[in-house]
């Protein structure tokens, strides 16, 4: 799958969806189907962005693997698209190829370890499977909306267990191995140690590696300890976090403030409850925005830069944004 020389094309900027490859583009596919113009808003949690130019839905690790090597191949722009939880599409849409992972084979290597494809749910699917079975380590993450593949690129984590608190827990820790399609081209088995974790942060972010599957070691536990967790931790986030069905959102949108926190900053200036068009700060967690109904991107970048700028002026922090923007969102 290692990229070879290929006939130039126009520069990015230039780029139209007339102006693909399209024939050739199928031809390396392994039989996913190759959509145009589709939009992306109803693929993210925030319910937000236009169009991308070209969109495949990868149903195996064959299908994931091939449409990135055929995206590198052609020198074509490329998103890799899981639940859509931690990312703000521009309203323009993205100019290039989007990926969306939909690899959900799940199985059992053996009485403690589980195997799943990148694209499988971690909440509903793979928590509930694991914790009938009497697994936990999976079960602290409930409600949180992700892929395996987004958890292990964020390194998924939450304040618990229940009802301490005491620390919070990463997907790195019950994380076994992992099957990737390297930026090289390759098939490789790793283990946890290659992704170099950190608080929302994986190697993922700095080398274009692809996470085709992944393997957890889980801990053995009575089933009934693992559900009051899970409802204890349920409650704990209704009380903070919006419900995506009636605000759609990304979660926090600011990393980790040490010391103090994003949110308390955000609200300390007075803009817990800010609206922007149809966007607005969250009324019961300032570091939240919410789409409110119909809200541009456009509009929540208003509300990143106001955030920004308030906290900057009024307290000396820097508020650094920790979601991922996707497509063309201008000059900074």
């Amino acid at each position: 799958m290692t990229a070879q020389p290929t006939d130039p094309l126009p520069p990015r900027h230039a780029r139209t969806v007339g102006s693909y490859p399209i024939s050739a583009l199928r031809d390396r596919l392994e039989g996913a189907t190759l959509e145009r113009d589709i939009p992306l808003a109803p693929f993210t949690t925030f319910q937000i962005g236009g169009p991308a130019d070209l969109f495949v839905r990868a149903h195996s690790p064959v299908q994931l693997a091939a449409a990135i090597s055929t995206a590198r191949h052609y020198g074509i722009p490329y998103f890799l698209l899981g639940r859509g939880a931690n990312i703000l599409v521009a309203d323009e849409g993205f100019r290039g190829l989007v990926v969306h992972c939909c690899i959900s084979d799940v199985r059992f290597v053996d009485e403690v370890r589980v195997e799943a494809g990148a694209g499988v749910q971690t909440f509903h699917h793979l928590i509930q499977v694991t914790v009938s079975r009497g697994l936990g380590g999976l079960h602290h993450f409930v409600g949180i909306p992700s892929t395996v593949g987004g958890a292990l690129w964020q390194n998924l984590h939450f304040l618990s267990p229940a009802p301490d608190r005491e620390r919070t827990v990463f997907i790195e820790e019950i994380l076994d191995s992992a099957e990737l399609f390297t930026e090289e081209g390759e098939l490789r088995t790793v283990g946890v140690d290659y992704f170099e974790f950190g608080y929302d942060q994986s190697i993922l972010h700095h080398r274009d590696d692809v996470v085709l599957s992944a393997t957890f070691r889980l801990e053995p536990t009575p089933e009934e300890e693992l559900r009051r967790v899970m409802r204890e931790n349920l409650s704990w986030r209704a009380e903070r976090h919006p419900d995506l069905s009636l605000y759609p959102c990304v979660g926090s949108v600011f990393q980790k403030v040490e010391g103090t926190g994003a949110g308390r900053l955000i609200d300390e200036c007075g803009l817990k409850g800010h609206v922007e068009g149809r966007a607005g700060i969250f009324h019961k967690h300032a570091n939240i925005i919410v789409n409110l109904g119909g809200a541009t991107a456009r509009e929540v970048c208003h509300l990143i830069d106001l955030a920004r700028d308030t906290v900057r002026r009024e307290t000396g922090h820097e508020l650094v944004p920790e979601i991922t923007f996707v497509g063309d969102f201008g000059e900074p």
